[in-house]
Order: C-alpha cells, then structure tokens, then sequence
C-alpha cells in the first residue's frame, strides 16, 4: 500500500505524483524566472522576424539588469582577487545551464590569462557528461555539491560562486553551505530576488531579468545574465591580479598561430618596438608576453624581467617602476 507520505492525490485527474511535487509547483510559480506571460501565449503564431524582434528586445533589458547589481558584484570580485593572491582558487557550482556557464568561464581563463587550470574551476552537477547530456537528479543533491568540493580540497583561500537561475537549485546551494562551512569565500548568483542560494553566501548576486519569453526557458534572459556577470567576476579579477596592462592580454598563452600572432601585436601596442625587436624580446623570455614587454621597456634582459615580475607578483606596471626607480 502507498502511504500519503509517499505520493500526492491529483483528485480531479484520479492519478497520483510524487510526494513534494504539488510543494515544489507552489514554489516554482512564486519565481519570477518561471512567471507566465499571458501577452506572448501567441508567440508561435507570430512571423519569424516579429519573434526575432521581441526576443531581441528582451535581451536588451539584461545589461539593465546587471547595472544594478554592480555595488554587490564590485565587492564580490575584490574579496575573490584577495582570496587569489593568497593562492586561492575560483570555483563556479551549478546545475543545467548555470553549470555549463561556469564550465566555460572556467574554461577559457587558462588560454586568455595563462592561468592553470587548476585555478579557476568549472563544477557541474552530474560531471562532465552533464555538459551535454542532462544527469537526473544530480541537482538535487546537496550532498553531491559537496562531495565535489571535497575531491577539490578546499581551502579558506579559495571562493566559491554557486550559479542557480532560480536561486533554489539544491546542488549550488549545498556548494555554498559547504564552501561556507570550510571558511571559503562565498558568492551566490542567481535571478531571483530574495532567493536562498543569495541568503546561503556571503555575497548574494541577485541579477532579476522577469520573466523569460518562453515560459521557465532560463537559457535565455536569465542564462545571458549569468555570463555577463561571470564574465566580470573572472576577468576583473585577473586585471586585480596583474594579469593585463592596461587592457591588452599580456598573460595570454600562445597555444596555436592566432594566439602567436596575437602575442607579437601585444608587445607592438605595448611597446611600440620594430619587429625585430619584439623577436628578440620573445625570444629572449620564452614567448613570454609579459616578460617580452618589460625586457623592451624596461632595458632588461631575459632572466631579470623574470625576476622583477616575481618580486612584483607578476604585476608588469609595478615591475616596470622597480626599474625606473633603480
């Protein structure tokens, strides 16, 4: 026999659903990022470019959306930059879209800032395979974000973003309750105002972009919030840390022809040096592009721009004015 605790009664359809589910629909219509919206019910009977129109309109509203957050993200970055420069790492946790948004911001900081990829890590509820294929149930785990976590051996030094369009997901929630619990840096990223995953962290980013154009579609409004503020987590964070000069790459890795490519046009802006001599200062330093530019105007070798780098903890401007003051 099925008990009451096990199962809701649907009375009118004489069928039965999973306990919590009636609970959970409750919860869902509360949520900004799942409101219906009556005055799109015909979108599908609408001309192609008259969706394309409204859509695009929609997304227009998104960077409105972050300007007001930009208090709450502007803290959240110099904790992480201080948390960094102790040796600490960034850590996104998220489920579905919000996982994969932080796969990839975590993906592409070693070839744009040549840091390891041990660095800056991309979490995602079900594991790898959940970057192409949903993993049932894997959201839902709070003990899952956890057990993640702990592969990781976190540290105090490190921060962690839990992402949830929704601000319920349990899997970034339990990330951020746990990273909590050890010491870490907390931030809580979400679309929904008042939300429990912004309650859990120490720094609760709430970017509210309404409801979406299709109904709960939170890849879109909510999944186009989301890169825009983790795009600014992760890359003013790096310009803290000394990876740029000014707004030029100098920490990018030369791993294919474009990046090589681009690397020698990093230390033309830089310096303004003749090709030949942005030959000899790369040669001179490994390819090093950072190294490159303060052997050229600093008028140092090799191994000595390597040394002031370290002594300036890899920030060029502060390494350029150890040598102007020598």
């Amino acid at each position: 026999m099925t008990s009451s605790a096990d199962t809701d009664t649907n009375s009118g359809a004489g069928s039965t659903t999973p306990a919590g589910y009636g609970e959970l629909r409750a919860e869902l219509a509360t949520l900004t990022t799942e409101a219906f919206r009556p005055e799109l019910a015909d979108i599908d009977r609408l001309a192609t470019q008259e969706i394309a129109r409204i859509m695009n309109g929609e997304d227009s509203t998104v960077p409105a959306a972050v300007a007001a957050e930009l208090p709450q993200i502007s803290a959240a970055i110099d904790a992480t930059a201080e948390r960094m420069a102790r040796g600490g790492r960034l850590i996104y946790a998220g489920a579905g879209t919000a996982g994969r948004l932080g796969v990839l911001d975590a993906s592409e900081c070693p070839p744009t800032f040549n840091t390891d990829p041990s660095e800056v890590v991309g979490l995602i509820a079900g594991g790898p395979t959940a970057m192409v294929k949903a993993v049932e149930g894997a959201e839902d785990s709070k003990e899952l974000a956890a057990a993640d976590l702990d592969a990781l051996g976190l540290t105090e030094n490190d921060t962690v973003v839990g992402i949830s369009a929704s601000g319920r997901t349990p899997y970034a929630i339990g990330a951020v309750e746990h990273a909590r619990a050890r010491g870490a840096l907390t931030i809580g990223l979400s679309c929904n105002a008042d939300s429990a995953l912004a309650a859990a962290a120490e720094h609760g980013l709430e970017v509210v972009v309404g409801p979406e154009l299709l109904t709960g579609s939170t890849r879109l409004k909510a999944g186009t919030a989301q890169k825009l503020v983790l795009n600014m987590l992760s890359t003013i964070t790096m310009i803290r840390l000394g990876k740029t000069y000014g707004n030029l790459m100098v920490d990018v890795r030369a791993s294919n022809e474009k990046l090589r490519a681009r690397s020698r046009r990093i230390v033309s802006l830089a310096t303004g040096a003749s090709d030949q001599e942005i030959e000899a200062a790369l040669a001179a330093t490994d390819g090093e592009v950072k190294n490159a530019i303060l052997t050229i105007l600093g008028q140092v070798d090799g191994p000595t721009a390597a040394t002031l780098l370290s002594e300036s903890d890899g920030h060029l401007r502060a390494a350029l004015a150890a040598v102007r003051t020598t």
